[in-house]
């Protein structure tokens, strides 16, 4: 079953920024949708941004400060995050679909706080 490990989350002061990426640990195609959701306490998961072949899709909450992007060839997706505000707060998923079944990273803590 394929692995999904993400890095580059930790704590941030409001308009700084993070950049987070997800590495798979088998060979994706660019038909595979790749992105990331986010979960707060006693909330369900939500879209944050999704690509694939067709495009990219963004929350309302994070378009314009957020950009999705991937890397085929390494196998990994990546969220930068500018102008982050508390309410971004939250653990943040990375997410693949295939044609055999979807996927889950462990998650990583993003915390906007001064």
């Amino acid at each position: 079953q394929v692995q999904l490990v993400e890095s580059g989350g930790g704590l941030v002061q409001p308009g700084g920024s993070l950049k987070l990426s997800c590495a798979a640990s088998e060979t994706i195609f660019s038909i595979n949708t790749m992105g990331w959701y986010r979960q707060t306490p006693g909330k369900q998961r939500e879209l944050v941004a999704l690509t694939n072949i067709g495009g990219t899709n963004y929350a309302d909450s994070v378009k314009g400060r957020f950009t999705i992007s991937r890397d085929n060839a390494k196998n990994t997706v990546y969220l930068q995050m500018n102008n982050l505000k508390p309410e971004d707060t939250a653990v943040y998923y990375c997410y693949l679909r295939r044609s055999i079944g979807s996927y889950w990273g462990q998650g990583t803590q993003v915390t906007v706080s001064s």
